[in-house]
Formats: C-alpha cells, sequence, structure tokens
C-alpha cells in the first residue's frame, strides 16, 4: 500500500495483538540530545586526568550498530557509560544492559542516570532487580574514578 490510513494501521496492528503507537519529533535543530550530552559531560568532568574518554564506542560484534554512550579508560581496564535521561521501563533497562554487557567485551559497566525526581523514585523501586548487576553506587564509583583507579565493579552513577 502507498498511503494507508492510520486506522488501517492501527487495524492491522489489532489483528496480530499489537497497539500502533504514533510520536512525533521536531524538526530544525539537529542535535536534539543536548542534555544526554551534557549528563555526560557532568560525569567527565569527575575523571582524574590521567584517565580516558572516549563517546559512542561500538559493540565489538561485526554489523551490530549498538554503542556505550561512552568508555572510561584506565592501564589495564575500561568502564563503559550508558546515559539514561529517564527511566521509564525498569524491565527494558535491565534487557538492554544485560545484552550489552553479554556483548560488550570485558570491563565494567556503568549507568549514569540525571539526577530528577522520577529517576530517584524509579531507582528505588529498580535497585532489588538491578543489585546483581550493578552493585556500586555512586559515592563508590566517583571515588574511585577521581582518584583514577578502577572502580572494580558495574553500579549506578546518579548526576
Amino acid at each position: 500500500m502507498r498511503s494507508p490510513t492510520t486506522d488501517l494501521l492501527g487495524a492491522c496492528c489489532a489483528v496480530v495483538g499489537l497497539d500502533l503507537a504514533i510520536r512525533a519529533y521536531p524538526a530544525g535543530d539537529p542535535v536534539r540530545d543536548r542534555a544526554h550530552t551534557a549528563l555526560l559531560e557532568r560525569l567527565r568532568a569527575q575523571l582524574h586526568p590521567t584517565l580516558t574518554w572516549r563517546t559512542e564506542v561500538p559493540l565489538p560484534l561485526e554489523l551490530d550498530l549498538r554503542a556505550w554512550d561512552a568508555q572510561i579508560g584506565g592501564v589495564g581496564w575500561r568502564v563503559r557509560v550508558e546515559a539514561e535521561m529517564r527511566i521509564d521501563d525498569g524491565q527494558a533497562l535491565e534487557r538492554r544492559l544485560a545484552l550489552k554487557v553479554r556483548d560488550g567485551g570485558e570491563g565494567h559497566v556503568v549507568v549514569l542516570v540525571a539526577e530528577t525526581r522520577a529517576n530517584r523514585a524509579a531507582l528505588v523501586a529498580l535497585r532489588p532487580h538491578l543489585r546483581a548487576l550493578l552493585p556500586l553506587d555512586t559515592r563508590a564509583i566517583l571515588t574511585a574514578l577521581r582518584a583514577g583507579r578502577d572502580p572494580g565493579g558495574n553500579g549506578i552513577v546518579m548526576l
């Protein structure tokens, strides 16, 4: 079909048990992730000057289009960073992280979360589920990274 209506698309989706969702995105400004970039910069500003910082680091699988938002490197270690502006689906976050950890190669993972009331509430609810995958907290991770040391594990940083 060249020009299906939204009603027809909705009916087709309903037949197979799906809800149709359509979103509109603003046109114009090509940099739509300014808040995301600013969150990453807040973390970068906390790092010891001897540590390396890279952004948009591809996973080491051929033809895989996923990437870590950032990677912090020290001598013999690295930390991959996944930045989240808003946590609205804990299961999706947990699943996406587990797959990236599985496929992402050696190193620790830090989930960098924007400090908002909604994210704090989401993390309180999710923390028991994420504890096994992300045991370290903001203080432990930032203390190590400010000193130029490997944090020694995965965790969550809220900035």
